[in-house]
């Protein structure tokens, strides 16, 4: 039967207490060992349980946030700043330096050699058209006049001289000629009486023409004598003075010395020099205004009156001159000036905030918002006003762009409008 008693090992041996306390039965300790197992199983398999829920639980809960924040990003429509396009004007004005310069500038040599005698202006004086300057004193060319003219009236005799010859010949001519037909002279002599006038004649030419060599000679002695009196050729103010009271000067066409230097300031020219991109619009009788750091609170207003008509190939510049009037002598020649260009526009354009340009590798775009939606286009920039640009293509007058338009902004997404000095428009 299972259930009769089996003695054990010591009770068999005599049924010692201590060895029973040393020997628990075996059958008891395999029953323990079999509970704690399926204990441990039964633990595990409840923290495996768990620990999957949790994470199906976390899984999920991530995959909702990811779903609510795609929703959210698909939805928002940031409000964004807006200005409008505004057309730029007709007429650009354009600032550029430039240069004074005299209306006329002459540098006065001698053309006479001999010492200053007597100099009647300096530095700083204003003379007037034909006014004496300085005058030279040229004793070496006062006697070649004087020989020169005692010589022409030499040749003035011997043109009278020659004249009386010739009229004695043609008298004697005259005489034997019909006599010459009689037989009453003969041919011989007839032939000596005809020669001898044209002889006569002949010397009668060279005589002239050496006279009117001489004159020619001393009218060039002369205006070489007018040279020692140095006159303005217009009126101006003298701006150099090389010579004094004494100074020996060349009059040699190639050395000559440099005596005066005078200039003409009752009008001043300005040389502006026009970039290509305002070139095309300047012609002669735009309006213009110098401004001189030194004056700030003049101006001086002009007109264009002379262009290059050929821009500069190093620079893509266009000389331009402007004619001031300067009565006053306000502007003097050759300082710095700036001068405003008011150039009629060729090609329309427009103006927007420089805080609407965007620059990534697409080049320069602005977002232009239209039905809710931003729309980038791509511009280009004409000019750099500095807190506005101009462009000439991509944009309109009278849309409005985005104004600092966030990096995560695309084509086509919503937007909220908010104008400048407004809140959010819906």
């Amino acid at each position: 039967m299972n259930d009769a008693y089996i003695p054990d090992q010591g009770e068999m041996l005599g049924g010692d207490p201590a060895l029973k306390a040393a020997k628990p039965p075996r059958r008891r300790s395999r029953a323990r060992r079999g509970l704690g197992g399926r204990l441990f199983a039964f633990g595990a398999l409840l923290l495996l349980t768990a620990g999957i829920a949790l994470g199906a639980s976390h899984h999920h809960s991530k995959q909702q946030q990811v779903r609510a924040t795609a929703d959210q990003t698909r939805h928002f429509a940031p409000t964004v700043a807006v200005a409008p396009v505004e057309a730029s004007p007709l007429v650009s004005s354009v600032t550029l330096p430039g240069t004074t310069a005299a209306f006329a500038a002459a540098s006065i040599y001698a053309r006479a050699t001999g010492y200053i005698h007597k100099r009647n202006v300096d530095i700083g004086d204003h003379v007037k058209q034909d006014e004496s300057l300085a005058q030279l004193a040229v004793p070496e060319l006062d006697e070649q006049i004087a020989q020169n003219e005692a010589t022409l009236d030499q040749l003035k005799a011997a043109v009278q001289q020659a004249q009386a010859n010739a009229t004695l010949a043609q008298a004697t001519w005259g005489r034997d000629k019909p006599l010459l037909k009689d037989g009453w002279v003969t041919g011989h002599q007839g032939d000596i009486d005809l020669q001898t006038v044209k002889a006569n004649e002949a010397a009668v030419s060279v005589a002239q023409a050496n006279v009117a060599s001489q004159e020619r000679l001393l009218r060039v002695l002369r205006q070489n004598r007018a040279y020692a009196s140095v006159l303005a050729p217009f009126d101006g103010v003298i701006t150099q003075r090389n010579v004094d009271v004494g100074s020996l000067v060349q009059g040699n066409a190639n050395t000559g010395t440099f005596m005066f230097e005078i200039m003409q300031t009752d009008v001043i020219r300005v040389w502006v020099y026009v970039p290509q991109d305002a070139a095309f619009g300047v012609t002669p009788g735009v309006n213009a205004i110098v401004r001189v750091p030194e004056l700030p609170d003049r101006q001086f207003p002009g007109k264009v009156t002379r262009i290059a008509d050929a821009l500069q190939s190093g620079t893509r510049t266009l000389l331009t001159e402007i004619d001031i009037p300067n009565p006053g002598g306000a502007l003097p020649p050759g300082i710095y000036c700036s001068v405003e260009l008011k150039i009629p526009r060729k090609t329309p354009s427009f103006t927007i905030p420089a805080e609407a340009v965007m620059f990534n590798r697409n080049g320069l775009q602005a977002a232009v918002v239209k039905n809710g939606k931003a729309e980038i286009r791509t511009v280009r920039v004409a000019r750099d006003l500095g807190t506005r640009v101009e462009v000439d293509a991509g944009l309109r007058a009278g849309e409005s762009v985005i104004l600092n338009p966030p990096v995560t902004l695309v084509n086509g997404s919503k937007v909220q409008l908010r104008l400048l000095g407004s809140g959010p428009t819906t």
